[in-house]
């Protein structure tokens, strides 16, 4: 969201209380982005007093935790949905590449099978980030998916044919707003097990077709296994570092399902 007085991109802003609109650290006072309604923020005693403009440190990427009550509340917009649009082309153009040039398997040329796989491949990916998302705003919070620059144009490199260079990360949900432990890892945890969930249903399908659906059924199964085990991973910026402060037991039980659905569906492929 972009600070309504200088136009910063900021992902945690400020909402001033009188005015309603969203600003940096450096202009959340109402003095300081000349709020229209700034009399109410003033004391009668300092009403014939000078404006004092303060200045904020740089605001530091955190997360606070705190008690709150949750509210549901689920919505999109059109910012939202324009940059969603965009980061599901970068994405199919990515598995339409990444599909044959990884496997190198004759079968998946075929038109039906490679537009199916590149569909998953998608949808596995919005649905990641969409479960973020939902997860985030049924606590309340203000959840909405931005691209970013450095990530898209990561994605973008990876339609290139370079088999092992696939790195799919054209934006994120961007949270702001307080939130406890827990919240923050049942939000992170909401991507990973929609794919975990996908993968299962996927695999089961599988197991019990073998035709040209069977076919498409474990490609499925494979990417989101793959997918969710990635995130999973318990490291800097990924979900799996948030689950696992919040509950190991609960990482654990995530970490090890996606691990073996990535090689049972794996296996089946070869």
């Amino acid at each position: 969201m972009k600070c309504q007085k200088c136009g910063k991109e900021v992902y945690l802003p400020f909402r001033c209380p009188y005015c309603g609109d969203h600003f940096c650290s450096e202009h959340r006072l109402p003095e300081n982005h000349e709020c229209p309604r700034i009399e109410l923020a003033r004391a009668p005693e300092r009403e014939t007093k000078p404006i004092v403009v303060q200045k904020q440190k740089p605001y530091e990427h955190t997360i606070t935790y705190s008690s709150r009550l949750p509210a549901k509340m689920f919505w999109f917009s059109q910012r939202e949905l324009k940059h969603l649009t965009v980061g599901a082309l970068l994405v199919m153009g990515v598995g339409l590449s990444f599909i044959p040039q990884m496997l190198g398997l004759s079968v998946l040329m075929r038109p039906e099978i490679l537009l199916s796989l590149a569909i998953i491949f998608t949808f596995s990916f919005l649905f990641h980030e969409i479960a973020h998302k939902l997860s985030a705003q049924r606590y309340g919070l203000w959840a909405e998916f931005r691209l970013t620059l450095f990530g898209a144009l990561i994605t973008l490199l990876s339609m290139l044919p370079f088999p092992f260079f696939k790195i799919i990360s054209p934006g994120a949900v961007m949270i702001a707003g307080t939130i406890t432990r827990k919240e923050a890892g049942e939000t992170a945890l909401a991507g990973p097990l929609t794919n975990i969930t996908l993968s299962t249903i996927f695999t089961a399908v599988a197991m019990g077709v073998s035709s040209t659906i069977g076919i498409i059924a474990v490609f499925g199964a494979w990417i989101n296994a793959i997918i969710a085990l990635f995130n999973l991973i318990p490291f800097g910026i990924m979900d799996g570092l948030k689950v696992f402060r919040w509950n190991k037991t609960i990482w654990i039980l995530a970490f090890t399902a996606s691990l073996i659905l990535t090689i049972v569906s794996y296996n089946y492929i070869l």
